[in-house]
């Protein structure tokens, strides 16, 4: 199915007959016995995979099977953040590359995601932290990631509405990132699916995988609710439900499964036109472009399945946030929400090939996945495609084996 280019001209022709002329973003096939490649997982990082192993390796025989709807998971249910200002080498490097295709991913897909990037705020409210970001910016000098230490004053000018005299927390600085922001998780779900899609990929929603099939230690297919479907190499990239998926394969992975909840305000005329994260109280702040405040913090304290709010975290959250955001304390809650975040002990994702052969693991992102779509997306391809990648080496299983930890808790520590 020849995806149809989107323009204004196209916009205007479509309009001048009804809009009839629109053919749907992707194809909705029947799942055949057999493809190279399958990847398990419909969500932002499982379709970026697939469209870099065809935009840069030529592999388009490939299934994506989702047991849910397209983006119906985390991708569909995060607060769009984008940033790369990372600790570690390892993590800047695929963090800053998917942010740099971040910028140009509307033109290459042809397909607006409201790339925004308004710029991200981390505040340093302790001594600790003012020291902690200080290296951070040290560290992405030496990186090649722009950030920079700003004081109080620069913070205020930068996010008016905030309150620099805290009671408990005042703000003392923070690692800003200007070239960071966010941008809309359904439309990078979409805009790669429909590139997919045109690139003769089979997007299979309703399919859910209920076994991996293997023999003398190789990976051969997969048994799903619609039949048994057949391949040479298979990508698990499911989030929070890695483990049940690696189990099904034979091996076990060292992360858990938490929610993590978010919630909306109403929406209210423009007041915030950057991302502030307090790691602090443990809570962060941007505004949408409908003008609803998008208010998250820490995951659950206890591993959970859970898809939906519940009024501690409204409250925990909220109250963290009222300090430093007063004006907050008088909107009222629109909806709220949640989703199954997969962490390991290092708090950096798991790239990875597995015990069985023909087998690659994408898992671990914690609460920070969707800064990294693209550049999950570019590092599995590469490793399912070749055999390894400069930008997944450092992120295998076994370095928890081996010791050779990439600590990022000070870095993920508000729940990114």
């Amino acid at each position: 199915m020849a995806r149809k280019r989107y323009s204004v001209f196209a916009v205007a022709r479509e309009a001048l007959r009804g809009h009839t002329g629109w053919p749907r973003a992707w194809a909705s096939p029947e799942p055949r016995a057999r493809y190279e490649a399958i990847i398990i997982g419909a969500g932002g990082h499982g379709l970026a995979t697939a469209y870099y192993l065809g935009k840069n390796f030529g592999i388009t025989d490939v299934a994506v099977l989702e047991k849910g709807w397209l983006g119906g998971g985390n991708t569909g249910r995060n607060t769009t953040i984008i940033r790369s200002n990372y600790l570690q080498d390892p993590s800047a490097a695929i963090y800053e590359k998917a942010r740099s295709l971040y910028e140009t991913l509307s033109q290459e897909l042809n397909y607006n995601i409201m790339f925004s990037p308004r710029g991200v705020i981390m505040l340093a409210q302790t001594e600790h932290e003012v020291r902690g970001y200080t290296r951070t910016a040290h560290a992405n000098a030496l990186q090649g990631v722009a950030t920079e230490f700003i004081g109080p004053q620069r913070v205020k000018e930068l996010c008016p509405i905030i309150s620099l005299d805290g009671p408990r927390y005042p703000v003392l600085g923070g690692l800003w990132q200007s070239r960071a922001g966010t941008a809309r998780h359904d439309a990078v779900a979409w805009g790669y699916a429909r590139a997919c899609s045109d690139m003769g990929m089979h997007i299979i929603q309703k399919c859910e995988v209920t076994g991996i099939r293997s023999e003398g230690g190789r990976v051969t297919g997969v048994t799903t609710t619609r039949g048994d479907i057949g391949c040479d190499k298979l990508g698990v990239v499911v989030a929070g439900h890695s483990g049940r998926l690696a189990e099904m394969a034979g091996f076990r992975l060292p992360i858990e499964s938490i929610g993590l909840q978010a919630l909306v305000s109403e929406p209210v005329k423009p007041c915030m036109d950057v991302v502030v994260m307090a790691n602090t109280v443990h809570g962060y702040m941007s505004q949408s472009d409908k003008g609803e405040m998008v208010i998250g913090g820490g995951a659950d304290g206890f591993n959970n399945y859970t898809q939906r709010g519940s009024f501690h975290n409204i409250e925990q959250t909220v109250r963290a946030l009222v300090e430093t955001f007063p004006m907050i304390s008088r909107l009222k809650m629109l909806r709220q929400w949640g989703g199954v975040v997969d962490m390991t002990g290092d708090r950096s994702p798991i790239i990875s090939k597995t015990p069985l052969e023909g087998c690659y693991i994408n898992c671990g992102w914690g609460t920070g996945g969707f800064k990294a779509i693209p550049g999950s997306g570019w590092g599995m391809a590469e490793l399912m495609a070749r055999g390894h990648s400069p930008l997944t080496e450092a992120f295998g299983m076994e370095r928890f084996r081996e010791g050779r930890f990439i600590d990022e808790s000070v870095a993920a520590g508000v729940a990114h």
